[in-house]
């Protein structure tokens, strides 16, 4: 794999709430440096990343219902349309893990299918036509079981890319969540691996357990240290 390679399965991520502009306009300068594939950060900031990043082939993106996907639809819909027009192709939402702990899966799936509609409509109006949305479903508070059903409601909703974790959870990505969800949704759409990877290795065993994105604020050391195995 080469470094280009590498890096384009990055989400380059600053979501902790004390993140300044300052800390932001760093974060767009070592996308651009090492070729990430997006740039994540609150919705606040989208407009700003934007434009730091016009026309560098980088992506924009941001969240909806995040981290804890309590919102209501509706919340969650205005934030990830807002997201898009602002300026971000790329939402991360959150499902309603909620809904899901007590078995309401219809509730779930219109949430998700709501979430989709929305951002893509958003797209439409603005002739942006890769609009992608990501589900987070949160693994660390869901049985395999329901991880499961959880990765067949994304499938089926429509979303592009599963995703293990906010990174705001007591646990993130495990390679054996990332197996098990490779396994439900097959070739058919992404999976998104994130929360707690800090290193290379942990990047490549995601990968090879069939990850096709990566979520982190580890990036720079990440890719440091992947150029220096050569």
């Amino acid at each position: 794999m080469t470094p280009k390679d590498f890096a384009k399965y990055i989400d380059h991520t600053i979501l902790k709430p004390q993140a300044s502009m300052c800390d932001v306009l760093s974060l767009c300068h070592e996308a651009r440096k090492y070729g990430f594939a997006t740039v994540f950060v609150n919705s606040y900031f989208v407009p700003f990343v934007s434009r730091e990043l016009k026309k560098m082939g980088i992506s924009v993106g941001t969240v909806a219902g995040f981290p804890l996907g309590a919102s209501s639809t509706a919340v969650k819909c205005f934030e990830a349309a807002n997201g898009i027009l602002n300026g971000a192709s790329e939402i991360d939402m959150v499902i309603n893990i909620g809904a899901m702990k007590t078995g309401n899966l219809e509730e779930v799936y219109l949430d998700v299918v709501a979430v989709v509609e929305a951002a893509r409509s958003a797209g439409q109006e603005i002739a942006l036509e890769n609009v992608i949305v990501k589900v987070i479903i949160e693994t660390c508070y869901l049985s395999n079981d329901e991880k499961k059903r959880a990765a067949e409601i994304v499938k089926k909703a429509g979303a592009d890319f599963v995703k293990t974790s906010t990174g705001f959870g007591p646990e993130g990505a495990k390679v054996e969540d990332v197996e098990l969800l490779r396994k439900v949704v097959g070739n058919s759409i992404g999976i998104k691996a994130s929360g707690g990877i800090k290193t290379c290795e942990q990047v490549l065993a995601m990968i090879e357990a069939g990850a096709t994105r990566i979520g982190t604020s580890f990036s720079v050391e990440i890719m440091e240290s992947f150029l220096k195995k050569g």
